[in-house]
């Protein structure tokens, strides 16, 4: 074997592979942007998805208003959050200092941000719950919002002996996955169809632990009847007045999840 050509042609072909990958992914991606939602597929309207940008002007107006007290939790929990698509758990860092004020101990989901679901996503997830378990001996609450409530939901599925709660916010587990008004950027983003997601899951299906499912029917990205639930998707269901971005941060979603800490 002539190894000086080895060490030549190894990188050329690595080079190879990657350009045909990326070839693959574009083309994947341009058929996708082809696909069309179901005529029974519920959107929120376009004005509530224009206001949606009104949620980045949060951080500031919150200090034109009295300071958030939540009430001491007279039972502290263990709450992982899970953030939304292509949103960072930074994003959740106002809720997650509420919530510690009030005496529960919260921990970030371990991976960034989130560009959706796959196998080794949900491989890691699982692992970082039980690390938590272990280190903390009490069962884990998961709040997820949007997309990280489907992590959520599935997560609890795959080890419910790990998780007491599951509460969703804004979460498309219902109806169908083209019912949001931003499927088409998934699908742009992940390379991969909303109606066939690299892992095994069955959105609609509860887990075997109390689940709770935040709404709102000013919610501008995800459809209120698939955020919302049917009876037997979720045990509970509440709605709010929030809107999609303001899951994470606003006083209202805050106050809520709190609630709900407190009735596990």
């Amino acid at each position: 074997m002539n190894v000086a050509k080895l060490k030549y042609t190894t990188p050329a072909r690595a080079l190879a592979d990657k350009l045909a990958a990326l070839g693959d992914g574009t083309r994947r991606r341009a058929q996708l942007l082809r696909s069309q939602a179901p005529y029974n597929a519920a959107r929120p309207p376009i004005g509530l998805f224009l206001a949606e940008s009104g949620a980045f002007f949060e951080p500031i107006l919150r200090h034109t208003r009295a300071p958030l007290q939540v009430p001491a939790a007279a039972t502290r929990k263990v709450v992982i959050l899970l953030p939304g698509f292509a949103t960072h758990p930074l994003r959740m860092r106002y809720m997650a200092r509420k919530l510690e004020e009030a005496g529960h101990k919260v921990k970030r989901w371990g991976m960034g941000y989130n560009f959706g679901p796959t196998e080794e996503n949900f491989e890691f997830l699982s692992r970082r719950v039980a690390a938590v378990h272990e280190r903390y001996g009490q069962e884990v609450v998961l709040v997820g919002w949007s997309l990280g409530g489907i992590f959520a939901r599935e997560i609890a599925k795959r080890h419910p002996q790990l998780v007491e709660k599951v509460v969703t916010m804004g979460s498309p587990f219902s109806h169908t996955p083209y019912s949001n008004n931003v499927w088409r950027i998934y699908q742009l983003i992940t390379g991969h169809s909303v109606e066939k997601p690299p892992v095994e899951a069955r959105l609609n299906e509860k887990p075997p632990v109390e689940t709770v499912a935040l709404w709102s029917p000013r919610d501008g990205v995800v459809a209120a009847r698939s955020a919302c639930g049917c009876v037997g998707e979720r045990d509970r269901a509440i709605a709010l007045r929030c809107s999609h971005m303001g899951f994470s941060n606003s006083a209202e979603a805050i106050l809520a999840v709190a609630a709900e800490l407190e009735r596990s």
